[in-house]
């Protein structure tokens, strides 16, 4: 652990950016991103767990699956980060605050079946898409244009992998 004593600046502070935004405006951005990066990091954790632990007949194709998907969310939480902390901010980090500030709750440390897996990545990816359809809103109408758009990419590549894991979850319409 380091030594150093100087704080550069504290979590939960906001400082003026060159990007010229408002500090109050920036002050709610920089809370919505937080917690998108919260969640995104909750989901993250779980979907690599569950690259992990897959087991069975669609073994091959899963673990593939969730190792890209497991790879979006950490760039996608990288994005988060990034852009907080260039409207001032200090992004969330540490595992307590992190789980502190996560609006979903992951699963457990046991290992599940992959359907039930895959059913908690699809109830968690939903609440995450839900959260995130209102922090571009928020991002939008603070005249944060910038984040907007990030949070509307990073919202359709996540909408693409959760219906995903829709198609995973289906009756195999193969069998007769």
């Amino acid at each position: 652990m380091s030594t150093q004593k100087t704080v550069l600046q504290e979590a939960g502070t906001v400082d003026e950016s060159s990007l010229r935004l408002d500090v109050e405006k920036a002050e709610q951005i920089i809370d919505a991103l937080n917690t998108d990066l919260a969640a995104t990091y909750t989901f993250y954790h779980q979907v690599r767990k569950h690259h992990w632990n897959v087991e069975g007949a669609e073994f091959r194709d899963l673990h593939i699956f969730l190792g890209e998907f497991a790879e979006d969310l950490e760039a996608a939480a990288d994005e988060q980060a990034e852009r907080l902390q260039a409207l001032g901010g200090v992004p969330v980090a540490g595992m307590e605050a992190l789980a502190k500030r996560s609006p979903v709750e992951p699963e457990d440390e046991d290992v599940y079946d992959i359907r039930t897996s895959l059913e908690n990545d699809l109830e968690m990816g939903g609440d995450i898409i839900e959260t995130m359809r209102e922090h571009v809103e928020v991002a939008q109408n603070l005249g944060d244009h910038a984040t907007a758009h990030i949070l509307r990419e990073e919202l359709t590549e996540l909408e693409e992998n959760v219906h995903h894991l829709e198609h995973y979850l289906e009756d195999d319409s193969l069998k007769q």
